[in-house]
């Protein structure tokens, strides 16, 4: 004769809550911050051709990078407003004033944007 051995629905249904609860976790990010490498903060270039590093955030999947002239504030134009998932990108630029910023994201959360001004001579 054989025995049947049944596992409690209730117990079965609530390892799969936990299960699925474990998979759909992401991890907040909100409160780190966006590391700039360069171009640094009030930086001054001879050259039109720049390119824009910073650090990878950990947990982040892209990010958003954003340059205005002459500043986000006093924007006359926003010359770029791109997502990208690497952690560089360039961008040819006149002569003039910037300002710059970058923001990590994941599915649902982002750190606040890390800004620097930068200008082409």
């Amino acid at each position: 004769m054989m025995m049947k051995t049944s596992i409690p629905f209730s117990l079965l249904a609530l390892f799969f809550v936990m299960s699925c609860d474990d998979i759909i976790e992401v991890e907040d990010i909100s409160n780190k911050t966006v590391t700039i490498l360069a171009p640094t903060n009030n930086s001054m270039l001879t050259i039109d051709d720049v390119s824009f590093t910073w650090q990878t955030v950990e947990d982040a999947e892209r990010y958003t990078i954003q340059i205005a002239t002459p500043d986000f504030e006093n924007a006359i134009q926003v010359v770029l407003d791109s997502t990208t998932t690497t952690t560089n990108i360039s961008k040819t630029l006149s002569s003039g004033n910037y300002q710059w910023r970058v923001k990590a994201k994941n599915s649902d959360y982002e750190t606040p944007y890390t800004t620097q001004n930068l200008s082409i001579e």
